[in-house]
């Protein structure tokens, strides 16, 4: 951020001379009625933040804490599968949109123009909400306020006016938004649904089409039925999606060489490994001969395929039941111990952790969905977990370009021109602080449209951290790109969480 300490700002005695920045000093009030004092305290700030350096790039492949972890005390390192170990191409979400689509067709009887919809790839990113009963589809922040501009009806934005007639607001209540699980099942609220997996983004697309045609041929639909048919309509096709991707794995898959130079570190250091799954084996195992070699199982201490997450971290009584590699089915006998080589479905974490004995800060688990994957193990069992978050890559490049550096630097320090003077005195004046707070909401849109023409940052709404982001700082110690990125650190290695100003800190010489 541009700071503009000691830099003179005013040229008119009249005028206080410097303008304090408020991450060391609290924001003073200025009451000017002079409009040349306004607009040299602009001019000077802008050319101030101009021929500032700008901040360094931010490491595309680095390692995010979002609360201290120390890997010396990590003895045992857990992985999910889908898009933690398997990367996808975009293939997959073309797949999952085509079978989909087809569902809707030939099976739910939907017109067969839909089959003309086609995926629209970059349209949608995840972690948005779906509000059932109005068929909307929104960004919403930390703070459950919706933010205005990324409110969709198909592929059809809602202007700020329709937004605030349908919600009365802009804050959506706890009880509308939440839901919770219980007992492996969801809690709560059924009005709106969030999209927190890749796997969602297609269905989304699919979603928004269909609600599209639908609305263009005046052809009256309900929102909530059509929310589940699609929804179910994804889900059903999951068996054949796992058929054609395990068939020709190199379509789809992102093969990464380092992957299997990361676990034979992580096993030189005396690590254990082991993979829990909600896959099929067949499947994840086509895709783990792709990524690795056929020895894939030798890698790992205990295999966990349908685990049936978030369920495996919530039930207690559902046995683990061991598979028949040769057979492909289920063995009836009663598992006592969990054997490296073998291959086990279902169970729960309490047995794993009673079978073997990694419990709490001694467990590091890696998983992409901050819910099924992480909330449960972090917050029930104390695990340490790991994100891993493929749209960091590009979402990095974007903050490093000098376009993005150039318009956050300069709308921190215009927001700050406008906080200070807001009180200013005289129709003039107070004509100039709109004219600022108009360039501040275009520079806002602005570093919106960058990541996403319709819905922005992945992590962040215009000025918040978005309802996802608060979800994966809450779940997950550290975050990252691809598990691989660990190759650039020792197993004993520390992550420390940043240090960040609280708002009643901002005196503080020590942030």
């Amino acid at each position: 951020m541009c700071s503009l300490l000691g830099q003179r700002i005013f040229k008119h005695s009249r005028t206080p001379k410097y303008i304090l920045p408020s991450t060391i000093f609290p924001i003073q009030k200025y009451f000017v009625s002079n409009v040349t004092a306004l607009e040299d305290a602009y001019e000077n700030a802008k050319a101030y933040c101009k021929g500032k350096k700008p901040p360094p790039d931010v490491e595309v492949d680095g390692i995010f804490a979002t609360n201290e972890l120390d890997l010396k005390n990590v003895s045992v390192y857990g992985f999910d599968y889908d898009y933690t170990l398997a990367c996808y191409k975009e293939s997959v979400d073309h797949l999952i949109y085509n079978l989909g689509r087809e569902t809707l067709v030939r099976k739910l009887k939907y017109p067969s123009e839909i089959l003309k919809l086609n995926y629209q790839p970059g349209f949608a990113v995840r972690g948005l909400h779906f509000d059932i009963g109005k068929g909307l589809l929104l960004k919403v922040d930390s703070f459950h306020q919706i933010q205005l501009g990324c409110v969709y009806r198909g592929l059809t934005p809602l202007s700020d006016e329709e937004v605030l007639n349908l919600y009365g607001q802009h804050y959506i209540p706890a009880d509308y938004l939440e839901s919770y699980v219980h007992n492996g099942s969801q809690q709560g609220s059924s009005k709106m649904a969030q999209l927190a997996d890749l796997f969602s983004v297609p269905e989304m697309s699919l979603l928004c089409n269909a609600t599209e045609y639908f609305v263009n041929n005046h052809i009256d639909y309900h929102p909530d039925i059509l929310f589940r048919d699609v929804k179910n309509a994804v889900q059903s096709i999951h068996p054949v999606m796992h058929q054609i991707v395990q068939n020709k794995p190199e379509d789809y898959l992102e093969k990464d060489p380092q992957l299997e130079v990361f676990f034979n570190r992580l096993i030189n250091a005396g690590k254990k490994l082991f993979l829990v799954t909600n896959s099929p084996f067949n499947f994840v195992n086509k895709g783990m001969q792709y990524l690795i070699g056929k020895h894939w199982r030798d890698i790992f201490d205990v295999v966990i395929v349908q685990a049936r997450k978030p369920k495996f971290f919530t039930d207690k009584n559902r046995p683990f039941r061991i598979y028949d590699l040769n057979h492909q089915n289920h063995v009836w006998d009663k598992v006592r111990k969990l054997e490296k080589g073998q291959v086990y479905t279902e169970g729960t974490v309490s047995q794993l952790q009673d079978m073997t004995g990694w419990k709490g800060g001694s467990v590091l688990y890696f998983g992409d969905h901050p819910y099924t994957d992480l909330a449960d193990a972090s917050l029930m069992h104390g695990w340490r977990t790991g994100a891993i978050i493929k749209e960091l890559t590009s979402e990095i490049q974007t903050l490093n370009t000098s376009q993005f550096k150039w318009h956050v630097n300069w709308l921190q320090v215009l927001q700050q021109l406008i906080e200070q003077f807001q009180e200013s005195e005289g129709e003039h004046s107070r004509k100039l602080i709109k004219e600022w707070i108009a360039e501040r909401d275009q520079l806002r849109k602005d570093t919106k449209h960058v990541f996403n023409e319709q819905f922005g940052s992945l992590f962040r709404t215009y000025h918040n951290p978005t309802y996802f982001s608060r979800r994966l700082f809450r779940f997950a110690d550290v975050y990252t790109s691809n598990v691989t990125n660990f190759l650039r650190f020792s197993p004993k290695h520390t992550f420390y969480a940043r240090r960040g100003a609280l708002p009643h800190e901002y005196r503080s010489w020590f942030v």
